[in-house]
Order: C-alpha cells, then sequence, then structure tokens
C-alpha cells in the first residue's frame, strides 16, 4: 500500500503520524511511504532518519495526501479539507462531535476516516486514545501550576503549600485516565486533591490507588457546586467517547471562584465541560473571564512531542500494519477499528457521532 505522511500544521502542533522506526516497519512488509518533508521535526526525527528508513521524501503536501492511506495525529484543517477524496483512508484524531464543518467536508468528499479516538477494544478500552489522556492528564496539573503563578494572572498559589500554608486544592471532574493522571501529578505536589464522578465501581477502584490522599466525592450538581467556587485549579476531564462532554459547571458556578483561580479542561475537544470554556492554542493558550484564568488548548500532548510522537506510535502502529495489510478489510477483521470508523462513503456511520449530528444522517452522499 501506499502510505502518506504529511506534516502538522495545526498550532504548535509538533507531533508526527509515524515515527522512523514505524516508516521503517512499513517499508521492510513491502508498503511505500511517502513523507512531507520536515514532518518529523517537531519531534526530534530528521528528514535523513526517514529517508534511511525507506521512505520516499517530498515538499508538496498534496503529494504526501495523494497515498492510499494517509496517517496524522490531529484532525485535518480548513485548508487540507481540498486533499480528501473518496477512495481515501484516513487515521487519525477527528473528534467530530465537537467539529461541525469537518464532519461535513469529510462526508462530502466520501472519504474513509477512522478516527483514533473511537477504536474501542472488546473490553471496552480505547487504546489510541489512552496514552495521549496519560500525558494529558499530566500536563494539565503542570500547566496549572504554572498559571497559578502570580506573573500568569493566577492567584500566586504554590499548589503544595509549606510548612504553616495550607496547599492548594485541586478539583478533577471525571475519574478517568486524565483524571487519574492528573491526580498523581497533583498529589506528588503535595496538593489537596478532590476527584468527582459518577461511577461508584470507579471511585472505589481510586480509593485502592490513593487512599486517603484524595477525597473521592460521587457527582451530583450539589457536589460540583460546592467544590468548584473553592478550587484552586479545576481540572475538567469527562470523557464521553465520540460524544460531546456534559455540561457540568455553569457561568455563574465559574464567577464563584476566587479571582485568579485556574480551569484547565481537557475536555475542550469534545466540547468540554465547562461553559466559560472555549478552545485556544498553544501560541496564545489563556483567557481570563470572570477572574479566572481559562486553558483551553484541545492539542495539549503537542507540547511534549518527542514523548508524545513515541508513546501514540507504539499504539497506532499495529493498526496501520492491519490497514496497510488488508486496506478496508481490516475493518471486517477487527472489531476494534470497525469502531473507529466515523465516515464512510458519505456516510456517518459511527453511532455517537450521529447521536450529536441526527440531521447528517441519511442514505445518500453530501453533494
Amino acid at each position: 500500500m501506499h502510505i502518506g505522511l504529511p506534516k502538522e500544521i495545526k498550532d504548535q502542533e509538533f507531533r508526527v503520524g509515524l515515527t522512523p522506526a514505524t516508516v521503517q516497519t512499513l517499508c521492510q512488509h513491502g508498503h511505500q511511504v511517502v513523507v512531507q518533508m520536515g514532518a518529523g521535526l517537531g519531534s526530534g526525527f530528521e528528514d535523513d532518519l526517514y529517508r534511511q528508513a525507506g521512505a520516499t521524501l517530498v515538499d508538496d503536501p498534496a503529494l504526501a495526501w495523494a497515498q492510499e492511506l494517509v496517517v496524522k495525529v490531529k484532525e485535518p484543517q480548513p485548508s487540507e479539507y481540498t486533499f480528501f477524496r473518496p477512495d481515501l483512508i484516513l487515521f487519525t484524531y477527528l473528534h467530530l462531535a465537537a467539529e461541525r464543518s469537518l464532519t461535513e467536508a469529510l462526508l462530502a468528499s466520501g472519504i474513509h476516516g477512522i478516527a483514533y479516538e473511537t477504536v474501542t477494544t472488546a473490553d471496552g478500552r480505547l487504546p489510541l486514545l489512552t496514552p495521549m489522556s496519560v500525558i494529558a492528564g499530566r500536563l494539565a496539573v503542570q500547566f496549572g501550576a504554572r498559571y497559578l503563578e502570580r506573573q500568569q494572572g493566577g492567584r500566586g498559589v504554590l499548589l503544595g503549600g509549606l510548612p504553616g500554608v495550607a496547599p492548594g486544592l485541586v478539583v478533577i471532574l471525571g475519574g478517568g485516565v486524565v483524571g487519574t493522571e492528573a491526580a498523581k501529578m497533583a498529589v506528588g505536589l503535595g496538593a489537596r486533591v478532590q476527584i468527582i464522578d459518577l461511577n461508584v465501581d470507579r471511585l472505589a477502584y481510586l480509593e485502592t490507588l490513593f487512599g486517603s490522599r484524595v477525597e473521592l466525592l460521587y457527582s451530583s450538581s450539589s457536589q460540583i457546586a460546592a467544590s468548584v467556587p473553592q478550587a484552586d485549579l479545576l481540572i475538567g476531564a469527562v470523557l464521553v467517547p465520540g460524544r460531546r462532554a456534559p455540561m457540568l459547571v455553569s457561568r455563574e458556578l465559574v464567577a464563584n471562584m476566587r479571582p485568579g483561580s485556574v480551569i484547565i479542561d481537557v475536555a475542550v475537544d469534545q466540547g468540554g465541560c465547562i461553559e466559560t470554556l472555549r478552545p485556544t492554542s498553544h501560541s496564545h493558550p489563556t483567557y481570563t473571564e470572570a477572574g479566572v484564568v481559562h486553558f483551553g488548548v484541545p492539542n495539549m500532548p503537542g507540547a511534549v512531542p518527542w514523548t508524545a510522537t513515541q508513546a501514540l506510535n507504539n499504539a497506532t502502529a499495529p493498526y496501520v500494519l492491519k490497514l496497510a495489510h488488508l486496506g478496508l478489510a481490516a475493518l471486517e477483521r477487527d472489531g476494534s477499528l470497525q469502531a473507529g470508523l466515523n465516515v464512510s462513503n458519505g456516510q456517518l456511520v459511527h453511532p455517537a457521532v450521529q447521536e450529536v449530528f441526527p440531521d447528517l444522517v441519511h442514505p445518500g452522499r453530501l453533494s
């Protein structure tokens, strides 16, 4: 199969869809890989490493997109929509629930779009989302600690406190992978930590991890209303696969937070769970509303591309190989990949995305 690896163009997105090691494996199996020059530089991979791995280097992104299978990291940007075509398989993060224009463009083209975030194993795991969720959870506290600094507009709170001075309070909405990793980092810094979650079994599991070091609270509107105003750092970590995140924190509740508090919503790429939070970028990561610092970068792991690219490739490489060997027939043999298919032949096929855009569910291709 002919495989294309374009350079990411989202703001300060330095990750790359394939490492030279993965490219080498593909080439050793007889596949041809076309890599856009500079695609791996942000992750520390020089063009020569791809050449040595067996890839063909091109300067024009259109040539990378012209292959049978295109592997990316982030969802295509509007300037890339012109590369869509009916016979193309696109394998990347899509997050369509928060991207109507992208959804419409994919449908209009007839492209086959397989989303990393909805690839699901038989036991319900999300193997291609998990490594980036781990990184995003850890970065949420790292960034939060930074923006709590007075020079960054924060309250001037040291999360770990000091003897005689209370530590900061980190409130985490959601006890999944992101929330768990955020709690590990916050506990490591010495912060006081609360995790609020609906799943009692998950809370019980978290108790085995953290014991009494983390307050584990059942999610209700009254509990959220009690915890949020006290938070120095509020982290949104709610995931409903393929769907928009539920809105848990209202604008009025944010207004009750102390000036200089910080909000980081990792769910922003799925619409976010905090009403005042809107997507930002690594170039302009924060804004202040109601006196509260808001951080809404949807591609947080892009800040640590050397780590993130390798972690992502470790998870995606087996699926890329299956697609390279079998094309769309790989979906018939692998239920996990089948669950990742979001759009195909002008059809919106993923049930969760269909619920978000019921008006786009129809028998014919858009024209």
